[in-house]
């Protein structure tokens, strides 16, 4: 969820609560939206696999920075939170242009349901925000399901998840690695060796 470091001031976030939409619910609600969005996380994984292996706290999207007002838009009769570092701020501080991180909140109870990270971009190109030198077409890095939804390509959902190594992550690599095409084991290992040296990941790839 919120990132390790942020911007100063905002609101605390004192355990927020969370319920996130599925899926197909924020699917439904971005129908229209034209922008390269895609599901991203433990969720893209699940999708990657066709079918859901463990509960899920949050829902994590991307969307390329200069699209962010399309999905804006769509969502339009739910206020979202600019968050880092365990703080928030509205959307019209100064903190939008520090964090990439914006929750999407009910506006009568205050509960979460999903997280858009507005990410770094060249026109159709994606950039990864570790490392800017890792450039992708955005028609290589989203794929669909069977029912249209967009999600992110697995290595780089393992990629992002490298950095922290919870048990949820290390259980998510073990189970998506075997799925893996070579092409995409190749780029994981070697993005990974690029953003992450000496990674315990490495010796399994």
């Amino acid at each position: 969820m919120a990132d390790d470091s942020g911007p100063a001031g905002g609101t605390p976030l004192a355990d927020p609560v969370w319920a996130a939409w599925t899926p197909a619910e924020i699917a439904r609600r971005l129908a229209g939206v034209r922008a390269h969005w895609y599901v991203a996380g433990g969720w893209a994984l699940d999708l990657f696999r066709g079918k859901q292996r463990r509960d899920h706290d949050d829902l994590e999207i991307g969307v390329p920075a200069a699209s962010f007002s399309a999905v804006r838009g769509a969502l339009s009769d739910y206020p979202i939170d600019v968050v880092a570092a365990g703080r928030r701020w509205p959307l019209d501080s100064p903190a939008f242009g520090e964090s990439y991180q914006t929750w999407v909140r009910e506006p009568a109870t205050g509960v979460y349901r999903a997280d858009i990270f507005r990410e770094p971009h060249d026109g159709s190109t994606w950039i990864c925000r570790r490392d800017e030198t890792i450039r992708l077409p955005y028609q290589q890095i989203i794929r669909r399901t069977p029912a249209g939804i967009p999600y992110l390509v697995p290595e780089i959902v393992l990629l992002f998840k490298a950095k922290h190594v919870r048990p949820k992550d290390a259980a998510d690599f073990e189970a998506t690695l075997p799925l893996l095409r070579p092409a995409a084991v190749e780029w994981l290992r070697d993005t990974l060796a690029r953003v992450h040296p000496g990674h315990a990941w490495l010796g399994a790839l």
